[in-house]
């Protein structure tokens, strides 16, 4: 009989699950560090929230752990590369807490507006301060959303119905997808010049962080309203503590911090900032839906290999891995490159699967390649959420499968579009299962892509090679291997250059300011 610990606070219901499905299960929150490494060691499954820390040392002690199920969104708790090199999947809930807090971004929006804490406090005090607490109407106002997926449409649906004007920066979001949403999609600096009220509804990943700085709240309307129910880290903290007490930000309302728990917060005792524990996911209506989709999912898992809303592993059977593992890598690469490379919002995709890999498990290398692409912006996306994220966002995907027609046995080839281009990226499995890419934007090259990337576009002219190396060699960025490919002599060509460091933006503007260099972009992989 499985044996599964949830060692974090969730509703009766999760228990109850495990034991009608024939699961052995112990409840047994508030573990500390020590306490946990001592017991894990008898268990096959884990039920957590967001107070367990799932370190490395807790999973090397737990020799039987198969899977690790998180009751919500993110997953920061869980070292996600000790886990999956311990063979333990990493599963999470992703969509059982987003009207809550969805719900909560309006309360906070309005309890900013009305200024209801403070005047709360007042009136237990014994006070009667009616001419203090002048608060702003919403109806009217322009709400500026960062982030229109799940959570966001949701807060963009709520706040139309408060007769609210809305605004959508979002890479993702397409015009026709605004359209049906009734709201105007806008770049970052013109929500920012625009918006009376700002929300942030977007995950915590390096092109995120500190989205909210100094310089974006200079180019905000004076006067207006800051809301973060996302992610601590979207907002640096000292930079809007200053343009509260400078008036450029009239009030802030924040469930999520740098910190946390935020028990010491400069941003604590302002009066025109309003402050909840990351209450985001708290209600039971919530807290009931991921505890039961978790306990679900790990019984799934446990009692017939069903792998659902994994984080680290594909959903694969064990007949088909050995075969589809190096085409999932390929898929994963290919949509990764194709995310990387794309700055605009994606309105389709087209998959081509031809010879041996058409007639695949091509769901999943679906799922991957979508996974690959949407990943660089959407950290918390996976091979099981991709598709539903992708159809959330109305990205269109078509999948072509044919017998092999070309040169190569079997080949995977990706299109997206956006507003203004369609650009392809090909590629296929070499002998010995590894991944090579074979085309980019039509042009015919061969390249395995390392960890760090260099990608650039240029005209097809002497000198070329010697310029870029000389530059990388000056910033210290030894080159492992270089790739190039061109449509013609003295045409438009491509250079993939593999790099031992992570090229910064100050190269990447140096190579651009290079003679025949069009564009230059780093990639990770």
């Amino acid at each position: 009989m499985p044996k599964v610990l949830i060692s974090d606070k969730l509703s009766p219901a999760a228990a109850q699950i495990f034991k009608d499905r024939g699961i052995e299960v112990d409840v047994k929150p508030g573990l500390d560090k020590e306490e946990l490494i001592k017991i894990i060691g008898e268990y096959d499954g884990l039920a957590i929230r967001s107070a367990t820390k799932v370190t490395p040392p807790v999973i090397e002690a737990a020799k039987k752990l198969k899977v690790v199920g998180r009751a919500g969104i993110g997953v920061d708790n869980v070292d996600l590369p000790a886990a999956t090199a311990a063979g333990v999947i990493v599963m999470n809930t992703p969509f059982g807490n987003s009207i809550t807090t969805a719900e909560h971004a309006i309360a906070m929006m309005l309890s900013l507006a009305r200024q209801i804490p403070d005047a709360n406090a007042s009136t237990h005090a014994g006070k009667w301060e009616k001419s203090k607490f002048m608060g702003v109407e919403v109806t009217g106002k322009t709400l500026g959303v960062i982030g229109a997926g799940n959570i966001g449409s949701i807060v963009i649906d709520r706040a139309k119905g408060l007769r609210m004007k809305v605004v959508a920066f979002d890479p993702f979001l397409t015009p026709e997808r605004a359209g049906d949403m009734g709201i105007e999609k806008v770049e970052l600096d013109e929500l920012l010049g625009r918006a009376d009220f700002i929300t942030l509804h977007t995950p915590l990943t390096d092109k995120t962080r500190n989205i909210i700085d100094g310089a974006a709240l200079a180019k905000c309307k004076k006067g207006v309203r800051i809301i973060n129910c996302a992610r601590g880290g979207l907002i640096v903290e000292a930079d809007l503590k200053a343009a509260l007490e400078s008036g450029q930000v009239a009030g802030a309302a924040l469930d999520v911090f740098e910190e946390e728990p935020a028990k010491d917060n400069a941003l604590f005792g302002m009066e025109n900032v309003v402050c909840t524990p990351h209450l985001g996911a708290s209600t039971s209506e919530a807290q009931e839906n991921v505890a039961l989709q978790v306990a679900e999912q790990i019984s799934d898992y446990l009692l017939t290999g069903a792998i659902v809303n994994s984080i680290n592993v594909p959903a694969v059977s064990a007949d088909e891995a050995p075969k589809l593992s190096p085409f999932i890598k390929l898929a994963e690469q290919l949509g990764s490159f194709a995310g990387q490379a794309t700055e605009t919002g994606i309105s389709g995709v087209k998959i081509e699967y031809e010879g041996d890999v058409a007639e695949m498990n091509t769901r999943v290398l679906t799922n991957a390649l979508l996974c690959g692409l949407l990943k660089p912006l959407l950290s918390d996306v996976n091979m099981i959420s991709a598709p539903v994220i992708a159809k959330e966002r109305d990205i269109k995907v078509e999948e072509v499968k044919r017998e092999q027609q070309g040169a190569y046995e079997t080949y995977i080839r990706l299109t997206v579009k956006t507003e203004r281009q369609e650009r392809s990226v090909a590629g296929t499995v070499f002998t010995g299962g590894l991944p090579r890419l074979i085309q980019v934007k039509g042009v015919d090259m061969e390249a395995a892509l390392g960890e760090h990337m260099l990608y650039v576009t240029n005209n097809d002219k002497p000198g070329f090679i010697g310029s870029i190396g000389s530059t990388l060699g000056e910033a210290g960025i030894n080159i492992a291997n270089f790739n190039l490919g061109r449509e013609k002599e003295g045409g438009g060509a491509i250079c993939l250059i593999e790099v031992d460091s992570e090229v910064k933006q100050d190269v990447l503007d140096k190579i651009e300011a290079l003679p025949n260099v069009v564009s230059a972009k780093s990639m990770n992989f």
